[in-house]
């Protein structure tokens, strides 16, 4: 049997082109990886990129650098990923305020589900629920007796329009039947702030933003908004079962490579980051921040974004909440 001249330089272009994804990942890398992140040095995604970088660093034979890129609820390291080359080499690292930034605000310079690809999840942990002292209420059954008696008439605060903790709270006003009204800062730092001067009655916030102000009585913690207790603060309740049954608003954290990165070098990456994962001392670094390590497949977290963004789209519709 012969080919054709044509024939064969179309057999050769198909079968190196299923070679290349195989090679790029043998080859893979070739120059530092650059992990984005979508906030300030000392969030949560900030201190987890900087403990997974050194521990997959050893294995890759390349350096990881952490790259911070604050903003837009954090998709501007989120449209910088999307555009960069699809190698491996650049990585987004990101939370749940992703899909929240998503839903308040779809229209982006890049596509949030088809412009990046999972890598894997890292972990999960619940928020807390937490009133200023002056607040009668002990847990969440009160405070929504208190809310339900002065309708209108009870502040909470958040870090910002669309923010994660705004959209916990929204969810939290619906399961609860109550009006709450919202006061939003510019960070996290000022929410807290107004909160400890009264100015603010309630807040949903990550446990270690609050831990040393629960700890001094100056805010008192209802309970956390997980499915279950954490071993960061295991006195505290669900918010389900103090109170609002149902209710359920957690973090998560995630690792995303632009879309056409090879599937070899995303499962490379993948393997790397679980045998980080999967240490004892990367275990305390999520456990020191109320959260607890969560890998999965890279199509698990991929599918799992795609679902949250369409959670809170829908509380976005539903609590007609507009971006800033």
């Amino acid at each position: 049997m012969h080919l054709r001249p044509d024939r064969i330089a179309t057999v050769i272009g198909a079968t190196l082109a299923a070679l290349a994804p195989l090679a790029s990942a043998q080859t893979f890398p070739t120059k530092p990886i650059r992990i984005l992140v979508g906030a300030p040095p000392g969030g949560s995604n900030d201190i987890f990129a900087r403990a997974i970088g050194p521990r997959i660093s050893p294995a890759l034979g390349q350096s990881v650098i952490v790259d911070n890129r604050p903003g837009a609820n954090q998709l501007i390291a989120g449209d910088l990923c999307a555009k960069a080359a699809p190698d491996g080499h650049t990585l987004y690292i990101t939370t749940t305020s992703f899909a929240a930034g998503v839903a308040i605000a779809p229209k982006q310079p890049f596509d949030p589900v088809n412009d990046l690809t999972g890598v894997t999840k890292v972990g999960n942990g619940p928020m807390a629920l937490v009133v200023h002292p002056s607040l009668p209420a002990k847990n969440a059954k009160e405070l929504v007796a208190i809310a339900r008696a002065r309708p209108g008439q009870l502040n909470y605060t958040s870090s910002g329009v669309g923010s994660i903790n705004h959209m916990a709270m929204e969810v939290f006003k619906s399961a609860a039947k109550i009006d709450l009204v919202h006061i939003p800062h510019k960070g996290m730092g000022p929410a807290v702030t107004d909160l400890m001067a009264g100015n603010v009655q309630v807040l949903i916030v990550s446990l270690p933003s609050v831990a040393a102000q629960m700890k001094s009585g100056r805010l008192r913690a209802l309970g956390v908004t997980g499915s279950k207790r954490t071993s960061f603060a295991p006195e505290l309740p669900t918010v389900a079962e103090s109170g609002v049954p149902g209710f359920e608003a957690t973090l998560w954290w995630g690792i995303f490579a632009p879309s056409k990165t090879p599937k070899p070098v995303i499962d490379r990456l993948n393997s790397e980051i679980h045998k980080a994962m999967a240490t004892p001392d990367m275990k305390k670094v999520f456990v020191d921040f109320g959260a607890e390590p969560d890998p999965t497949t890279p199509e698990a977290f991929s599918a799992y974004v795609k679902a949250e963004i369409a959670k809170w789209t829908t509380v976005v519709r539903d609590a007609k909440i507009k971006a800033e």
